[in-house]
């Protein structure tokens, strides 16, 4: 297995040493970089070093760039005729094999060479793969050149193109050998202490594939089993925004399973504490619909009859202002009941003049008192006894006034009044 490197690192001169063979071209060194030089067209450089097999990888970082062609040759004849190709136009990588001199595309990657990028192209078996900055960015299946076993570079004759730490080496296939028996098992340790290192930033994010088929393989019965440590602190992640919200699909189908019976019963516990939650105002008002058709239903007899109970209290409610007032009716017929025997005889007591507590002004208007018209009617029941009238025993001596004051003693008395238009005074 052989490994080639340099990195420049020397006087600047037109001379590389024995470890390059300029194919064409005048190559040189400036400020520990390889230069192309400036007379522009296309020159080649090759390691003086071959590899051991066919199988192998070359790469270069570019220190400086510029719009023209510039790149990192493998799999290469001596003269750099065959081989293949991985080089920057100023735009994007291209894959080429070359054959006779004969440049054919197998693939590209679009994107302009950067300062300090890392070009590397490797051929293994038919695989041919073109890397930036140690990230796949072409591979394809070619076996347009097998064998070849010089790497180098090809480039145009620019002063502004700069290479640096070129490297090549043979890339292992693998090797197969026959495991023993293991005549020891030791106990993993746990590992103590960490260990960290800082990412770069990814310089291009792929879509994942799904997974096609599956992989399953027996498992050997478990030597040990350990109990389980609940983990310690917390891990979270900022979620990004769903880009499709799929409908929920209605469920299909039932599934059903029989029960044991139930080996215990509990009492229920009753509820503590109150749940409420806010209702959102109505977003639909529906007119209240009349009931169509009627139900009904056989009522059982009653098993107890309660006796009814008086009603206790009152309940009052203010009266609106009467819509209607009707005429008083002259009163006919006459209603008698019979009074029992007054239990006791006050003395008249002599009328006093009140002086109001407002004076009255002088009427501006009088008008005259109407005659009641209509009459009222009513239906008296039979008067259950009639008791003669008794002379009065005893006068007033006041002067009497228009208004006549009578005292009448505390005795059954039946007064009848005609049904006239009259005036009745008790004082």
């Amino acid at each position: 297995m052989t490994t080639f490197t340099d990195d420049f690192n020397r006087a600047d001169t037109t001379a590389l040493g024995a470890a390059w063979v300029e194919v064409s071209g005048d190559w040189s060194i400036v400020s520990n970089q390889l230069s192309p030089g400036a007379a522009g067209g296309t020159i080649l450089l090759r390691a003086a070093t071959t590899m051991a097999s066919n199988d192998h990888y070359a790469q270069t970082r570019i220190a400086s760039t510029t719009a023209a062609s510039h790149g990192v040759w493998c799999r290469g004849t001596t003269t750099l005729t065959s081989g293949y190709l991985w080089r920057n136009d100023g735009s994007s990588w291209n894959l080429f094999s070359v054959t006779g001199g004969s440049f054919t595309s197998l693939g590209a990657y679009a994107a302009p060479a950067v300062a300090g990028d890392v070009a590397k192209v490797q051929a293994v078996g038919s695989t041919i793969k073109g890397f930036v900055n140690g990230v796949e960015r072409v591979s394809v299946v070619n076996t347009a050149v097998t064998t070849g076993t010089s790497v180098g570079i090809r480039s145009e004759s620019i002063n502004a193109l700069r290479f640096d730490d070129f490297t090549a080496a043979d890339v292992a296939t693998g090797t197969t050998a026959t495991l023993t028996t293991a005549t020891a098992i030791e106990t993993a340790r746990p590992l103590a202490g960490t260990k960290t290192a800082i990412l770069a930033t990814a310089t291009e994010a792929s879509t994942a594939l799904t997974l096609a088929g599956s992989k399953t393989g027996t498992l050997p019965t478990a030597a040990e089993t350990g109990t389980a440590v609940a983990p310690t602190g917390s891990k979270t992640a900022s979620m990004t925004t769903a880009l499709q919200a799929d409908a929920a699909q209605p469920l299909t189908g039932t599934r059903t399973a029989t029960l044991p019976a139930a080996t215990e019963t509990g009492a229920a516990q009753p509820l503590t504490g109150n749940k409420s939650a806010g209702l959102p105002t109505a977003g639909e008002q529906d007119t209240a619909q009349s009931l169509a058709g009627v139900k009904t239903a056989m009522l059982a007899a009653t098993a107890v009859t309660d006796a009814a109970q008086p009603l206790a209290g009152m309940k009052a409610a203010a009266l609106p202002t009467a819509v209607e007032h009707g005429t008083a009716q002259a009163l006919t017929g006459t209603k008698t009941s019979t009074l029992t025997t007054a239990a006791a005889i006050e003395a008249a007591q002599p009328l006093t003049v009140a002086t109001p507590a407002v004076t009255l002004p002088t009427a501006t208007t009088l008008e005259m008192a109407r005659l009641l018209t209509g009459r009222k009617v009513a239906t008296l029941p039979t008067a259950t006894e009639t008791d003669t009238a008794r002379p009065f025993t005893r006068q007033t001596t006041t002067t009497p006034s228009p208004e006549r004051t009578l005292h009448i003693p505390a005795e059954p008395r039946l007064l009848v009044v005609a049904a006239e238009n009259r005036t009745l005074t008790v004082r």
